[in-house]
């Protein structure tokens, strides 16, 4: 993908609000939630009883809700391959200019690098899980990469993120929703705070892009069309089980989200429409031919995705995934 040079110069000189922005985005480490501040402590004459506590408020949850909850898992884990793939952006790489990008790249993975870890732990204590089969899993999702269609395009990445977050926002905001249904108070806490966590970035992402939109709206207005004709896949669309080839757990993966109402097609077009406001998409001037014409594609996209929608059929088959201990 050949990039324009104006993209390094737009991301030097939005690079020097970074700094800023981590103060507003990001919380300081020191204060921060640890993943042993939601977990049994070891240390406590009461640890086996809590593990106990844990284990019983998980034997209701249905069998799609913990499919989902360990896929979520996974893709939270998989986090080397988007630090790494985020670091190799024109413009924010470590040789890029100014520093501040990287910086921001290193300390979002550390403010993410909690999310997988609680959630690793909740599972093995829940005793719902086949820990190995989904730490293969988990191996496998790094091993294999990720394919986002942004290339080294930082336009392009920023509208992916913005999107992703968002989406991984809803999913954890639902499994708290379910589990605090089913009674599951403590892992609906657990749920709610990555969920807190993902809005705080998702916001970030965005103000990136409506900087970007202030000074060169036209190349973002097409780099977001172009994301949205080719779709924003998952970042664990290449999803496996042992013996499994790449992608072939992710369709099973995707439809007991859908089943379960975790994270749906309505919700894909509920972001876009969000996106379009955020971003001011219907209102944006100084636009050139191609770049208005960009426009009109995606404020009209939320349409006619819903009619695609309309068509589609609730998946139904319930697939049994090896990582689940019946």
């Amino acid at each position: 993908m050949n990039l324009p040079a104006t993209r390094v110069e737009v991301m030097n000189h939005i690079g020097k609000d970074v700094d800023q922005l981590m103060d507003e985005y990001l919380k300081p480490i020191d204060t921060n939630w640890q993943p042993s501040d939601l977990l049994p402590d070891s240390k406590s004459e009461n640890f086996i009883d809590e593990i106990k506590i844990i284990k019983e408020s998980c034997k209701e949850l249905p069998y799609d809700y913990i499919a989902i909850l360990v896929g979520n898992t996974i893709t939270e884990e998989a986090l080397p391959t988007y630090e790494s793939w985020l670091m190799s952006v024109e413009g924010i790489n470590q040789h890029a200019p100014v520093k501040t990008w990287s910086k921001w790249v290193r300390w979002w993975t550390a403010e993410e690098n909690r999310h997988g870890d609680l959630l690793n732990k909740y599972l093995y204590l829940s005793g719902r899980v086949n820990m190995r089969e989904m730490e293969t899993s988990t191996q496998y999702l790094i091993a294999d990469g990720f394919d986002i269609s942004t290339g080294s395009d930082p336009y392009r990445n920023f509208v992916y993120t913005s999107f992703q977050e968002l989406a991984t926002n809803v999913s954890h905001r639902r499994t708290a929703t379910i589990s605090k249904s089913f009674g599951n108070n403590h892992l609906s806490k657990i749920c709610g705070l990555i969920a807190a966590d993902e809005m705080r970035h998702a916001k970030a992402y965005s103000d990136f892009i409506k900087r970007i939109f202030e000074v060169d709206p036209s190349e973002m207005m097409l780099a977001f069309e172009d994301m949205m004709k080719k779709k924003i896949v998952m970042p664990a669309h290449f999803l496996r089980e042992t013996g499994m080839n790449i992608s072939q757990t992710f369709s099973h993966f995707s439809d007991a989200a859908q089943r379960v109402g975790i994270y749906t097609a309505e919700d894909y077009i509920t972001i876009l429409e969000d996106l379009l406001v955020d971003w001011k998409i219907e209102s944006m001037s100084n636009l050139n031919a191609s770049a208005e014409k960009a426009r009109d594609y995606l404020m009209a996209l939320p349409n006619r995705l819903k009619r695609v929608t309309e068509r589609m059929k609730a998946p139904t088959l319930e697939y049994e995934f090896d990582w689940i201990t019946r």
